[in-house]
This record gives C-alpha cells, structure tokens and sequence, in this order.
C-alpha cells in the first residue's frame, strides 16, 4: 500500500524543517513541489493555485491579525523598561521566607508578565538571569528551580492577551465558519478575538493554581527541595509592593478589560496597550511623572467620552456646546500627545525604544511568513485531497467524536516535540478542527484544549524554546540534563490541566458566555 501523496506531503514537510531549513521557505516549497508532482501524476488542477493570491491578499488585510505586532511592541517594550526585575525582586521578598515561596513568586510574576507582555522568551529569560540564581542560593533542587522558571514563563501562551490566542481565534473562526458552510448553513455564527481571550482566562489562572500546589506540595513533602530564603532583603512594605504590581495590573485592565467589556476591539486594545507600555517605559526612564500620569489620563477620558459622547465638527449644525465640546477633547489629545513624546525620547535616549522595535519587526516577520506560506501549504493540500482524507482518517476513529479528539489531542502533543506552535497552529489545525467542529464539540472550549496542548510545546524536549531559552540564560552549574528533567512534572500537569478543562468545560465557556 502506497502512501497517499497529501500524507507524503506533510511528512516531507516534517522532514525538512527536522533537517534545519528555514521553516517559511520549507512550508512553500514543499508546497510548491508536491503541487507540481501532483499535477505530473493528475491528481491535482494547477489552476487551484489562481486563487493563490486572493488568499495572501486575505491575511494581510485580516483585521485580527493586524494585532499582533501591537501586542509584541507592548511586551518587547515592558521587558525592555526592566518591570520584570523589579516585580520578581519585590514578589520574591514577599513570599521568600515560606517554604516553597520563592518557587511560588515566580508562579505569580510569570502570570502577571504573561497578562501585561505575553513574551514567553522575554519572560523566561529575565526570570532564568534574576529569579534562578536566587532559588539556586537558597538551596532549591536545580531540577525544581529550571522547571519552575521554564513553565512560569509559557504561560504567557495561555494566558491573555496571546500571540497564541490570537492567531488560534482566527484558525478558530475560520473552521467554524467552514463546519457550519459544511452543514448548510449561510447564515453563520463566528469566533471572535475576545471570546477566545474570555475562555483562556479561567483555564490559565487554573494552570497557575495547579503549578503553585504542586510546589508547595513538593515542598512539604521534600524540604529540602524548596527551603525558605534566608538571604533576602526585609520584607517589602504594602506601599512597595503596590508600586511594583500596579503598572503591570493597571495594563492587563485596561486592555482585557476594554476587549471583555466590548468598549474596543482588540487591535483598538492593543494599541492602547502599546501606549500604556511606552508611557510606562518613559516613566522608569524619567520622564516627568506628573506629565505621564496627566497624560495617561488624559487619553482614558478622551476614551470615554468620545465614545460616550461623540462629536462631529465637520457638521454645518454644530452649536457652540458641540465646538467647546471639540475643543476639551482636542486638548486632551494634546496632553496626550505630549506624555507620548517624551516618553518616546526618553526611551530612546535610554537605547529601549530602538531593540523593542527591531525585536517587534522580527518576531512579526517570522509570524506572518509563517501564515502567508501556511496559506499555499494548505491550499495545495486540499487540492490533493487531504481535507478528505483527514475527514476519513477521524470519523474512522474508535470511539466516535471523543476518539477523534483524543487522536487530535495526541497528535497535536506529539507534534510539539517538533514544531513550532505557530507553525501547528497554522498548517495542522485547519485541516482537523472543522472536522471535530463537525462531530459536535464545541469551538471555544476546543479553542482552550488546543490552547494548553499547543503550550506545552514550549516545554517538550528537544525543541521546547522555554528549554532553549533557560539554557542560554541559566549558571553554567545548571546542565540540559537538569532542565529536562525539572520541566517533567510541569508537561504532566499540563496534562492534569487538559484533563481538568474537558472534564468541567464550563471553567473555559462560563466567562464568555457571561461576557458574550
């Protein structure tokens, strides 16, 4: 039996970016290729590919997608401004004196720095430079320790707002869109940005509850494993940590709660969180506060009360309440405007603002040549019938729809031992997310399983990239062995928390359907 040319072709895909090359360049030209052989063989229309350019044209006009380089400018310019430091010094004072307390404090600031930048990288490595060498003084078992650091860092992933969540809402939605065309109906629902973002919270603060009991657990029953610090400064005061906690606390409001509260979509939101970011880099730059905060709110109420009360002054009946009314909202602007600029200069100045824009240009090329070449991928795909025989490889699963979702489930795991998950997220969920959408499931509380699987990816040996990016900032006393070793137990809870969600899926749908 020989293997059908579509399976060839995404295990030629596998094969290449295995062997090194540049993942973008491997997803086209595999593509490309087996467009070719599959038209040499009559199995493919080459005039598929005419509807080539419609597609790109699709992605780089999405509307959801244009969020992206904003929230990565907001987390690349708050990892820059140096608030990590500052929380995981605070946090660790806080809690270092408990047993298990330090491991504890990392928990909380990966989960605050994964609400306010969402940079597992960034993330990971401020905490391997600042928070490991501390714990490692303190005594705590290295394997502890690196897992610790590793695994607080990808929550970033779940936790909104997320690159993750953000390219998953719109593989999400264009799967339900196809499902429900597949049943016959034209009068379609979607799946929006921020249901995703509703249905990621709960199940991320889940999987922070379930890293803390397990250290402090570990920390009871070996405590030698998790000993109290005994070397840290006293213990901060209220007003302390209210300074430390604030700036990052006043961000995740502002921008999930403009999303959740349906005040602005969320690129509209993620602009703001871009802003928030460089008024907050101009203040731990220097600038004057006084002209931050004046111009921090400034921007709010010009927020709320341009959509509150709306004024159009190119109108020929404007009264002269209308024109005073222009004129206030002009001169928040300004103030506005103003706090933006010296925080621009300060940041600049200070060499913050030139790497946080050329890592957002980076890591947003890498994003979208993924996206746009995943397009011919899958376009190609489908004209050789792969769409088809993924229908029939799940709907011949034992078990029904809940077999299928196991095998999905499974195979979307597996896969992260290799992949990246933008490239899963892009290549393999198009092609078995309408199918299960089909079976039944429901999309959003799918959208979560998938979110914490494609997590996990950042954890998995040999490709995990928390792994890569502990490594390059870990003591030289710390070995991959270690790293490895410590991450284990945190895939099995991430496990336990894929279980947990599919046995209570009202922790992923209640908050959206409250919300929505």
């Amino acid at each position: 039996m020989t293997l059908p040319l579509d399976l060839m072709m995404f295990a030629g895909l596998i094969a290449c970016i295995l062997l090194g090359f540049p993942v973008s360049f491997s997803i086209s030209g595999v593509a490309i290729l087996f467009a070719f052989l599959g038209a040499a063989l009559g199995v493919m229309d080459l005039s598929l590919l005419g509807a080539l350019g419609q597609r790109l044209f699709g992605v780089l006009t999405n509307d959801v997608l244009i969020a992206i380089p904003l929230f990565v400018v907001m987390g690349v310019v708050l990892q820059k401004s140096r608030i990590a430091e500052e929380l995981l010094e605070t946090m660790g004072r806080l809690f270092g004196r408990l047993r298990g307390g330090l491991g504890i404090s990392v928990v909380l600031v990966g989960a605050l720095l994964a609400a306010s930048t969402g940079i597992v990288g960034a993330t990971v490595i401020a905490m391997g430079l600042i928070a490991l060498p501390t714990m490692l003084r303190s005594g705590y078992n290295p394997r502890l320790a690196s897992g610790i650091v590793c695994t607080s860092g990808t929550l970033g992933q779940i936790i909104p707002p997320s690159t993750l969540l953000i390219i998953l809402s719109d593989v999400m939605s264009n799967s339900y869109q196809q499902a429900q065309f597949a049943q016959g109906k034209f009068t379609i629902d979607t799946i929006s940005v921020g249901q995703i973002f509703a249905a990621a919270l709960m199940p991320g603060l889940t999987l922070v509850v379930l890293y803390i009991v397990y250290v402090l657990g570990r920390a009871w029953l070996l405590p030698g494993d998790a000993p109290p610090a005994r070397d840290l400064a006293e213990k901060p005061g209220l007003g302390e940590v209210a300074g430390s906690i604030a700036p990052p606390i006043l961000l995740i409001v502002a921008v999930l709660g403009a999303i959740l509260g349906g005040v602005a979509t969320p690129t509209e939101a993620a602009s703001v969180g871009a802003v928030g970011a460089i008024l907050l880099a101009g203040y731990r730059q220097g600038a004057s506060p006084r002209l931050i905060v004046a111009g921090a709110a400034a921007i709010f109420l010009l927020a709320v009360a341009a959509g509150a009360a709306p004024i159009r002054l190119q109108r020929s009946d404007v009264s002269i309440l209308g024109w005073a009314q222009g004129a206030a909202y002009g001169g928040l602007a300004l103030v506005g405007i103003a706090a933006v600029v010296a925080s621009l200069v300060r940041a600049w100045k200070a060499d913050v603002l030139k790497p946080a824009l050329t890592s957002t240009m980076t890591v947003t090329a890498m994003i979208f040549a993924t996206i746009l070449t995943a397009s011919i991928f899958s376009l190609v795909f489908v004209g050789l019938g792969g769409d088809e025989t993924i229908k029939t490889i799940l709907t011949a699963m034992p078990g029904g729809p809940l077999g299928a979702l196991v095998f999905c489930m499974a195979l979307v795991f597996v896969l992260g031992f290799f992949l990246d998950f933008v490239e899963i997220t892009v290549i393999v969920l198009p092609l078995i997310v309408p199918v299960l959408i089909l079976m039944g499931h429901d999309p959003v509380w799918l959208a979560v399983l998938i979110a914490i699987n494609l997590q996990t990816s950042f954890l998995t040996p040999p490709f995990g990239f928390s792994l890569f990016y502990l490594r390059g900032a870990a003591p030289p006393e710390i070995t991959t062995g270690q790293i490895y070793a410590g991450v284990a137990p945190f895939i099995v809870l991430q496990i336990v928390g894929v279980v947990v969600i599919w046995l209570m899926p009202a922790i992923a749908t209640w908050l959206p359907g409250v919300v929505f």
